[in-house]
């Protein structure tokens, strides 16, 4: 089964957590975040961005990036960049690999960047934009990566609550 991961380094809005939180918990990937943080965990913003999923979320933190590679040893991790040589598309996700975003200011710092240039990724986009919403960034990717792994454990088909499908 596949068993994805979403790494935010150094997130700093509450509501892009709280909504990339609710994606993780529909599609049973874990979520680690990298301090510092600019917001508290239990901030309202994040719980209304993650509705009532929070609790069933899958979240562990860190003090730093070190701390997360020291906790993760041996880690397959993507970094989702809008500097990186090749898009999303160009890799193949294992069912157990990382794919981390940065900040929102910042993205990854080009030094954590130039030591994974192999797996640096991008989602394409025209002209000068700086970036996508960190959210939205995140739910393009981790799609990706769920349709390489068949959807595995996830439900394939929707239902109507009045009627049924012809």
């Amino acid at each position: 089964m596949a068993k994805l991961n979403i790494v935010l380094y150094e997130p700093e809005i509450p509501a892009n957590t709280g909504n990339i939180g609710r994606t993780c918990v529909a599609t049973g990937t874990r979520l680690h975040l990298i301090e510092p943080l600019g917001f508290l965990l239990n901030e309202k913003a994040i719980k209304r961005a993650g509705m009532d999923y929070w609790k069933d979320l899958d979240v562990t933190t860190y003090v730093n990036y070190q701390d997360f590679l020291e906790r993760n040893p041996g880690a397959k991790i993507y970094m989702a960049t809008t500097k990186a040589p090749k898009t999303y598309v160009d890799v193949e996700y294992e069912e157990d690999c990382y794919i981390m975003f940065g900040k929102e200011s910042a993205g990854i710092p080009e030094e954590i960047l130039l030591e994974n240039q192999e797996t640096a990724i991008r989602i394409p986009m025209i002209g000068d934009i700086r970036s996508l919403n960190l959210s939205n960034s995140v739910a393009i990717v981790l799609y990706e990566a769920l349709r390489q792994n068949h959807f595995d454990h996830m439900r394939l088909e929707g239902h109507l609550t009045k009627y049924e499908w012809k």
